[in-house]
């Protein structure tokens, strides 16, 4: 259950590399470098029990980021994410790699003693790819707005559905120990995904006490996160920095009228993180 909880509290995978604010200043770093970089980070998270809950828990939290020749690695949530496309020297460049992951919703012990009784659900292993276009240099020369876009299919015994996530990425630093960034997502799920987490049976119904409930695919929820990254010594490049991210969600048509939600839990979905960075 730990390596479970552990897992769930990658919501902090939204590091960004770091970067600095442009200056006159010679010493500053070339924005077209491609040197290899290493980021880890780990803390503490706060996020709902489950998928559509109003009750909430702290775990522990993680998360890397990485380029290595020319290759960058980074982690979002569960799900780890390699872009294959090195960045060139122009303003534009494409994104592209593959993504792995897991998704834990309501595999384990459940706050809410009504949808505890509902069956445990198999963690869902998730397998695609992503593409997308990333700008900088639009406000100063370090910045970066990303458009990409996720498609992830499970390939175990959990939904065995399709998630499709278009996400707006833009992140500037404020100085060389100052960043901050922005994001905003959405997710488009298929039934089988609707079905598996949200519809409610007349046989799990009796269980529950919960109403049944057949629920469709389509747009599950949106998110708008904040992310700020401090450094403590050294700059943004180098050394110990603080981190906080926080997030806003909302569940909307079928999902946020499943009894899980609407009866026992939460359209509204908060998320944040806090914790230390190591760079080199």
């Amino acid at each position: 259950m730990m390596i479970k909880r552990f897992l769930l509290a990658a919501a902090v995978a939204t590091l960004a590399t770091p970067a600095l604010a442009q200056s006159s200043d010679a010493s500053l770093p070339d924005p077209n470098d491609q040197s290899d970089t290493f980021t880890i980070g780990a803390g503490v998270a706060f996020v709902p029990d489950y998928e559509g809950s109003d009750d909430y828990r702290l775990i522990p939290a993680a998360a890397i980021r990485a380029r290595v020749g020319g290759i960058s690695v980074f982690t979002r949530a569960t799900y780890l994410y390699a872009d294959f496309i090195p960045r060139g020297s122009g303003k534009v460049e494409f994104d592209a790699g593959p993504i792995v992951g897991v998704r834990l919703n309501r595999t384990g012990k459940i706050k809410d003693d009504l949808v505890d009784r509902l069956p445990e659900l198999n963690t869902a292993i998730e397998v695609g790819g992503f593409v997308g276009l990333t700008a900088h240099g639009l406000t100063n020369p370090y910045d970066a707005l990303s458009v990409r876009l996720d498609v992830v299919k499970d390939v175990g015994k959990g939904h065995k559905s399709t998630v499709i996530s278009p996400t707006i990425d833009f992140g500037t630093p404020l100085s060389r120990n100052f960043y901050v960034g922005a994001s905003l997502s959405a997710d488009w799920v298929g039934d089988g995904y609707a079905d598996y987490y949200y519809s409610i049976t007349p046989a799990n119904s009796l269980l529950s006490t919960l109403p049944a409930y057949n629920a469709e695919g389509g747009l599950k929820s949106w998110k708008l996160g904040l992310l700020a990254n401090h450094a403590l010594s050294g700059d943004l490049l180098h050394g110990v920095s603080l981190f906080a991210s926080g997030s806003y969600g909302r569940l909307v048509g079928d999902f946020k009228r499943s009894p899980i939600v609407a009866d026992r839990g939460s359209a509204g979905q908060w998320f944040g993180a806090l914790g230390l960075a190591y760079s080199f």
